[in-house]
């Protein structure tokens, strides 16, 4: 385990949101998907995002928390879960705690351990797996999605299919 902090100054280019879990329209705000769909899913309290960037990595919104980033092959790249923000670390997820200042965010960062990985992979399971079995079963209804037309869901499922292996990206680069 370690612990380090880091500063983000505003000017860095590394914009955080003010109050991530407050979002008004995920579908209009998540432009960097270029492929995305909307989704009504049974259990799941409001709607789920889910969608493609152009180099295809694939994300999950379910409403502002959780949320969930993965490089194309499926490995866990982010996550915002219960307030805190992880991001894949070699084996393991570091969890970036923010504290704000007038002119910085610092982001105290704790390495999971093998337990706290392994609690964290499986709840992250519970609600992908809720997901995927609502798309496979075709309860899973299609709310909007951009671009109109088309059917993003086998590639959806297929995406969730490649999370459910549970696998961590590769470190993330630092940002210069």
């Amino acid at each position: 385990m370690s612990l380090t902090v880091q500063r983000r100054h505003a000017s860095s280019g590394y914009r955080m949101p003010r109050h991530e879990a407050e979002r008004e329209d995920l579908m209009a705000e998540a432009t960097a998907l270029h492929e995305r769909v909307e989704l009504a899913v049974p259990g799941e309290p409001g709607n789920v995002v889910a969608g493609f960037r152009d180099d295809g990595r694939f994300s999950i919104y379910f409403g502002g928390d959780p949320v969930f980033h993965f490089d194309a092959d499926g490995g866990l790249r982010r996550a915002f879960v219960a307030g805190r923000l992880y991001r894949s670390k070699k084996q393991t997820l570091a969890r970036l705690t923010r504290t704000r200042a007038d002119d910085a965010v610092y982001l105290e960062r704790h390495d999971l351990d093998p337990r706290e990985l392994r609690d964290f992979l499986n709840r992250m399971q519970v609600r992908l797996t809720r997901l995927f079995v609502a798309i496979e079963q075709k309860a899973a209804r299609v709310v909007r999605q951009v671009p109109a037309g088309g059917d993003l869901a086998p590639r959806i499922f297929a995406a969730l299919q490649a999370a459910l292996r549970l696998e961590l990206s590769a470190a993330i680069k630092k940002r210069r």
